[in-house]
């Protein structure tokens, strides 16, 4: 069996690497210190006399009084030198007539050249030169230079311990990432987290096999080694593995999918085996990889070193998942937005096990959201409709939810309120789904507020006729990049679109360019978004989904990237003709009710907004004049006839 990292075996191997790693240092720094003392030994002389035998042992006569190099020179021009002693910081002097002094002189600059100069062959000193290192003659800065130079022989000899040290520190540190347990086991739990259903039960074995293990074994049945949870941004995985982790009381450790790479090379393997030796060392232990498509997938282009590197982390991650090394106690939970990034490989069983796709909320369990983070404002609770704002928050995820209650506080304190109301959370869904108010209506002259006005009334009123779904409002404030929005929201989530379902969107979104052609003769920019969303879904019509004029059931999307493009001509033809069709259409229905067209325009340039029951309101009156008028000219017919 490998010893772990913490093993009696690891831990001698450590300590006689650091022994004779000190035991070198302290060779190399004695064997400096030899070397140094013998280079003195050499440069002493062999036998002094008299007073430099004085100067040798006792220099401190001498540091009483300091003169300049020219005061040496000058007697040494006159013969009345008796002695000199040269240390590394100062020359030292002594003078027939008796007198002592000392001339600075640092790290020798002149010394040697200046004192005996050439000497002619045969010929001898008329004085005695003494080389005095231990002579402290040192005064002002020449002190703290020589400290300075003692500290920077320290230096060099600690410094290159000191980088070692840190390159070790390092490494140790990269090796192990950051992965850590929690240091308190999560107190979330399953009933905690608000729908996900699904996913709950693809959970509830995972739960069940962490805590009674023998229900499994004692059947032969393997338990399910990891689980990849997929869905949008927001929808609560992170919650989900939470909550797993809480209800089997494990132990928990969190990372994500960049936790593996590495700056120095071989140390991204490490960080996998040191996270599967901790998971095992302290099972049950729940191992959550959050954004796990950074691991990527190998790859085999040779692209290099970097890739190479990074194949080499996915395969030691998949001999940990199921190689030889038993993981009995330990799962791992992935959370991922893109499961087609992760490597084949680790998606087939006995690794990934289960594959569990974490949904949208529904409608009810919208409305019980919106109800859990509003409970923590001060809110008219009996005043709110929940399952309204629920109603109003189709496609959200439980995120964009928690941040819409919260964006509703902020409203009611900017409005000045004490209390948040349902009004607050209105306005704050709107700024979720469409975008704040950002008073772009300034820079609009009247006409653009006209074509605006008509424009939206053209999409809300295609929407009220066509019954797409339930209209909210339409106003000429502009909100996000809009500069105005006609507010539709569905009477209950959808997953499948019906043929005459997709062709109403459709009109719909030509519903304002429509109008525009139908009151000003001409249309305007502003349909380009509108023009772009109603060919997609047209193109999907007719080159995904069947629904083809001459019966063209093919799908492009079967065929593979490269030769889907070279079959597009004739599929956005088909397209053309279809959004040719849907806009005559479109046309029709808003000339059969231009009244009502201009009414709603006429109160948005009036009030800016016009309510949803308003719209249905003047439709309803527009068809019943329109029955009174048939009914009164059929009766005049009859009474001609």
């Amino acid at each position: 069996m490998k010893p772990t990292r913490n093993s009696l075996w690891s831990r001698i191997g450590r300590y006689v690497t650091f022994g004779v790693t000190a035991a070198a240092l302290a060779a190399t720094v004695t064997f400096l210190y030899w070397r140094h003392e013998q280079r003195l030994a050499q440069a002493q002389p062999v036998a002094l006399t008299g007073i430099a035998s004085q100067m040798r042992h006792d220099a401190s006569a001498w540091t009483r009084r300091e003169k300049d190099a020219s005061d040496l020179l000058r007697d040494i021009h006159d013969r009345d030198i008796a002695a000199i002693g040269v240390s590394r910081d100062a020359i030292l002097v002594s003078t027939l007539q008796g007198e002592k002094y000392y001339v600075t002189d640092h790290n020798g600059a002149f010394s040697n050249a200046l004192l005996l100069g050439d000497l002619k062959p045969g010929s001898t000193s008329p004085y005695q030169l003494v080389w005095v290192p231990d002579a402290d003659v040192r005064t002002g800065e020449a002190r703290w230079s020589v400290m300075f130079d003692h500290l920077r022989d320290a230096l060099s000899l600690l410094l290159p311990v000191l980088m070692i040290g840190g390159i070790f520190w390092l490494m140790r540190r990269e090796m192990t990432g950051g992965a850590r347990l929690l240091s308190k086991a999560p107190t979330l739990r399953f009933d905690d987290v608000i729908g996900a259903g699904e996913a709950k039960a693809a959970l509830a074995d995972v739960q069940a096999w962490l805590t009674v293990p023998a229900q499994f074994s004692g059947m032969g049945v393997r338990a399910p080694c990891g689980v990849l949870m997929t869905g949008g941004p927001g929808v609560g995985k992170t919650r989900l593995a939470q909550a797993l982790a809480g209800e089997c009381g494990a132990n928990f450790i969190a990372i994500t999918g960049s936790y593996f790479s590495a700056k120095y090379y071989g140390v991204g393997i490490q960080k996998v085996k040191h996270l599967f030796e901790l998971a095992r060392k302290n099972a049950p232990t729940v191992i959550f990889i959050d954004e796990a498509d950074g691991l990527g997938k190998r790859t085999d282009t040779g692209g290099g070193p970097v890739e190479a590197e990074s194949n080499r982390i996915i395969n030691q991650l998949l001999a940990e998942m199921d190689g030889f090394t038993s993981n009995e106690g330990v799962v791992i939970i992935a959370a991922t937005n893109h499961p087609d990034n992760l490597d084949e490989a680790l998606r087939r069983p006995g690794r990934f096990d289960r594959t569990v796709q974490v949904r949208l909320p529904d409608l009810e369990d919208r409305a019980k959201i919106l109800r859990f983070y509003a409970a923590k404002l001060k809110t008219e609770t009996d005043a709110i409709d929940f399952n309204q704002l629920a109603r109003l928050t189709t496609g959200l995820s439980p995120a964009t939810l928690s941040m819409i209650v919260n964006q509703a506080g902020l409203v009611a304190r900017k409005s000045g309120a004490h209390e948040v109301a349902a009004a607050h959370f209105l306005e704050a869904i709107k700024i979720a789904r469409i975008g704040d108010i950002n008073g772009a209506e300034r820079a609009l002259s009247a006409d653009e507020r006209t074509r605006i006005a008509i424009h939206e009334a053209g999409h809300g009123l295609v929407a009220a006729l066509l019954d797409t779904g339930v209209l909210e409002e339409v106003t000429i404030l502009p909100r996000g990049g809009a500069l105005g929005v006609a507010l539709i929201t569905k009477t209950q989530d959808k997953y499948l679109y019906r043929e005459t379902e997709l062709r109403n969107e459709i009109q719909v979104l030509l519903g304002g360019r429509n109008a525009e052609l139908l009151m000003f003769d001409e249309a305007s920019s502003g349909a380009a978004q509108d023009l772009q969303e109603a060919s997609r879904i047209s193109l999907d019509m007719v080159s995904k989904h069947g629904f083809n004029v001459d019966g063209n059931l093919f799908s492009l999307a079967a065929l593979p990237q490269q030769y889907a493009g070279l079959q597009l001509k004739n599929a956005i033809e088909h397209a053309n003709v279809l959004l040719r069709d849907l806009n005559d259409a479109c046309f029709a229905l808003l000339h059969a009710n231009k009244p009502v067209l201009r009414a709603i325009a006429d109160q948005l340039l009036e009030s800016e907004t016009v309510p949803g029951e308003t719209v249905y309101r003047l439709i309803r009156e527009h068809e019943e004049s329109v029955a009174a008028e048939n009914a009164k000219a059929s009766v005049v017919t009859q009474a001609a006839a």
